[in-house]
């Protein structure tokens, strides 16, 4: 809560712009009411939804439970799901409002650790083109962002050592990690009216990994 808090006062410092920091559960959807109530309260109207909650478990299908399953699923995928139900409202009252879904690498190929992060995030790809149309009439978009290898704490292990760093650097064509702030930078283009003729779209960020062979 804290973290969410001092980013919303950092954002409304350097903006201007009015806002509110909640800690909310998203494995817990009968709390997004409360929430998106204080949003409201705090900014009057909501015009669109980053879902970039997102968790990884090591299980290889063979070792997959229930439970490790769903742990991963329901917060990549299903809670995408529940609140863009939970803001259709919001959404349609605001032609020019924006969704995006942040996917990965990993939901356009395979990965024999990751099963459950390669299946939520490949269908988080289904689930926004699907968004996508069922808005369109209200004047609603809806895209995903697909990350290659990024510098964030999810890939502090993959990282932990200068080998393991070298070997993802030589798969990525542009010869780096990405930044945080580069997938930002997507995003927020394609939350704005710049890209207000892309809808349904998906759009790798990952220094060319996915469309050469290294």
């Amino acid at each position: 809560a804290a973290t969410t808090e001092r980013a919303a006062r950092e954002i409304a410092e350097a903006t201007g712009v009015a806002a509110i920091g909640l800690a909310v559960d998203v494995r817990a959807p009968e709390r997004f009411p409360a929430a998106l109530d204080a949003s409201r309260a705090a900014l009057g109207t909501l015009g669109g939804l980053v879902h970039s909650a997102g968790v990884v478990q090591t299980v290889p299908v063979d070792e997959l439970d229930a439970a490790s399953w769903h742990a991963v699923v329901d917060v990549n995928l299903t809670a995408c799901a529940l609140l863009v139900r939970a803001m259709a409202s919001d959404l349609r009252a605001n032609p020019g409002s924006a969704i995006v879904g942040i996917a990965s690498l990993d939901a356009l190929v395979g990965n024999a650790a990751i099963p459950a992060y390669c299946a939520s995030k490949a269908g988080l790809l289904g689930l926004v083109r699907s968004v996508a149309d069922r808005f369109a009439d209200d004047g609603v978009r809806a895209n995903c962002v697909c990350p290659g290898y990024i510098e964030t704490p999810m890939m502090a292990g993959p990282l932990s050592t200068p080998e393991q760093r070298a070997y993802f650097e030589r798969q990525i064509p542009l010869g780096r990690l990405g930044e945080p702030r580069e997938i930002a930078t997507v995003v927020r283009f394609l939350m704005s009216d710049e890209a207000r003729y892309v809808t349904g779209a998906e759009l790798s960020v990952d220094g060319g990994v996915f469309r050469t062979q290294r």
